[in-house]
């Protein structure tokens, strides 16, 4: 597992659409159906990575504080499933309902969404305003595994609490990182 950092796709970005399947519902569902009123959330994750693994307990928490509060959140894993069986869709449900994610987690077998996204690593957090333009893209915060620095969620709770009172995040955002998404050969 290569450390990789975001991309940092440029702030303004229109939020790109997509049709990808939930795995826990099995529906098919788009970025409309996903949005929130306020903001929306796209998260890039999967289910092996350590890095995500050591987050997951915040990014529920945090979901569920923002829900709410007019924040619509996804997860999409684009991992090759061949090569990380652990990233299967199967596999992506039974986490998500272990872990208790309050939100969609859909899979991206052809790893389009995430090119369309620059998604880079896992996780990868991403926040779009009331338009569906980019406010963030960045870090949950400054843990990781094994560093001791307690998880809070405090750079994506500011920027969306900023996004929230209809200001802009602060424009110094520090990329995320973790382990490479897994692409298909």
């Amino acid at each position: 597992m290569a450390y990789t950092e975001s991309n940092m796709l440029p702030l303004g970005t229109a939020a790109p659409d997509f049709k990808l399947p939930d795995t826990v519902s099995g529906k098919t569902l788009t970025l409309k159906d996903v949005q929130g009123q306020k903001a929306t959330v796209v998260i890039f994750s999967c289910n092996h990575c350590p890095y995500v693994v050591h987050v997951n307990p915040e990014i529920v928490r945090l979901a569920n504080d923002y829900l709410s509060q007019g924040v619509g959140f996804v997860a999409i894993s684009a991992n090759d499933v061949e090569k990380y069986p652990a990233d299967s869709p199967e596999k992506m449900k039974a986490l998500a309902q272990t872990v208790g994610y309050p939100f969609p987690y859909l899979y991206d077998e052809t790893q389009e969404v995430a090119k369309v996204y620059d998604a880079a690593c896992t996780p990868d957090f991403y926040v779009f305003d009331k338009d569906q333009r980019l406010a963030y893209r960045g870090r949950l915060d400054d843990s990781r595994p094994n560093s001791g620095t307690p998880l809070t969620g405090h750079d994506l709770r500011a920027a969306l609490d900023a996004v929230l009172a209809g200001e802009k995040p602060v424009a110094k955002q520090y990329p995320s990182a973790g382990c490479n998404i897994k692409w298909k050969a």
